[in-house]
C-alpha cells in the first residue's frame, strides 16, 4: 500500500472517530503573556488535522500585562473582563459563550499539552466528561501545599464513592450540556475545577479519567497564601453541597456510640451525667442537620 492510500485510509479513520462531532476550546488567562500565544497555536495544530468545526476562546480575565493583544494576534476569540474575576468566572464566562457540543478547558500556562485534546474528545462520545489525570507529574507539588490536596482528594472521592485521580485537572472535555445545570453552583476561583468534578461524579454522570503529561508552567502561579482561607470554605461547601449524609450519619453515630457508653457507666455509678444527654442530644442534631443538607444538596443538584 502506497503512501497516497495510506494517508487516504487514516483521514478515513479520523472522520469516523469525529463523526459529527464539533469543540470549543475555552482558555482563561491572567497575565499569560510568554504563553497564551503558543498555547492557541498548539491548539490550532492539534484541532486542524481533524477536519471538524472547532473555536478557540480565550478569556482575558482583567491582565495587567499583553495578554490581551497576543492572544488577539494569535487569531482566538477573545472575551475580556475589565477587572480580574477569577479562574472559576473567566471559564464560565467561556463555556457560556462556547456554540459547539463539546466543550474543552485548558490552561494558558504551557502546563497541558494540547495533543491530548483529539483524544479525550474521541473519548468523550461516550461519556459527559473526559478529565486529564496528571499522575506521576503531581509530585512536582511544593510540600507545603501537598497535606491540603490530600486532605481535599481524600475527602472528595469519600463524598464520590469512587476514587478521584485528580481531583482539580484543568485539562476536561465534556458535554456541554450536561455541565449547563450546574453553572450556578460553580464558584469563582480556583476550586472551579475541583466542583465540577464533584457535580458530574456525584449526579451519575459518567467520567472517565486518561493519563496526560504535565509540563512546566510559564510565568508564576496565581495561587496565594489567601486561597488556603477559600480552601477551608471549599472542604465546608464540599460537605454540605455534594452527598452530606456520608459526612454527617457517621459522626452522629460515633456520638450517640460515646453517649451510649458513657450512659453504661453513669448506671453503674447510679448517676446520669450531662454529658451523656448532651451526647445523645448532639447526635440527634447532627442527624437533622444532615437531613436538612442532603435536602437542599438534592434539590440544587437534580437535573
Amino acid at each position: 500500500m502506497d503512501d497516497t492510500v495510506t494517508g487516504m485510509v487514516g483521514a478515513e479513520a479520523i472522520e469516523s472517530d469525529f463523526d459529527g462531532m464539533s469543540l470549543s476550546v475555552v482558555i482563561p488567562a491572567y497575565n499569560e503573556e510568554g504563553a497564551v500565544r503558543a498555547t492557541v497555536e498548539d491548539v490550532r495544530d492539534a484541532m486542524d488535522p481533524l477536519g471538524i468545526p472547532y473555536e478557540i476562546i480565550v478569556v482575558d480575565d482583567g491582565s495587567e500585562d499583553r495578554t490581551l493583544a497576543e492572544a488577539r494576534a494569535a487569531g482566538a476569540i477573545v472575551e475580556a473582563n475589565q477587572v480580574n474575576t477569577g479562574y472559576g468566572a473567566a471559564l464560565k464566562r467561556g463555556i457560556r459563550r462556547a456554540r459547539h457540543d463539546y466543550v474543552a478547558i485548558l490552561d494558558a500556562d504551557g502546563t497541558y499539552p494540547a495533543r491530548y485534546l483529539p483524544p479525550m474528545l474521541a473519548m468523550c462520545r461516550e461519556q459527559d466528561m473526559v478529565v486529564g489525570d496528571r499522575g506521576a507529574a503531581m509530585k512536582n507539588v511544593p510540600l507545603v501545599r501537598r497535606p491540603a490536596k490530600w486532605m481535599l482528594n481524600t475527602l472528595a472521592s469519600f463524598l464520590a464513592e469512587r476514587r478521584l485521580n485528580d481531583l482539580n485537572s484543568g485539562l476536561r472535555v465534556f458535554r456541554k450540556s450536561e455541565l449547563i445545570p450546574f453553572i450556578p453552583l460553580l464558584p469563582q476561583k480556583f476550586s472551579f475545577t475541583t466542583t465540577i468534578t464533584l457535580c458530574m461524579s456525584c449526579n451519575g454522570k459518567r467520567m472517565i479519567y486518561t493519563p496526560i503529561e504535565y509540563g512546566r508552567r510559564v510565568g508564576k502561579s496565581k495561587i496565594r497564601p489567601v486561597d488556603f482561607i477559600n480552601f477551608i470554605i471549599l472542604v465546608l461547601r464540599v460537605i454540605v453541597l455534594f452527598n452530606p449524609l456520608r459526612i454527617f450519619i457517621p459522626l452522629g453515630l460515633a456520638l450517640m456510640a460515646l453517649g451510649f457508653v458513657k450512659f453504661v457507666y453513669d448506671l453503674f455509678i447510679g448517676n446520669l451525667s450531662e454529658t451523656t444527654i448532651f451526647a445523645f442530644l448532639a447526635a440527634i442534631m447532627i442527624w437533622s442537620l444532615g437531613l436538612i443538607a442532603d435536602m437542599i444538596s438534592r434539590l440544587h443538584l437534580r437535573p
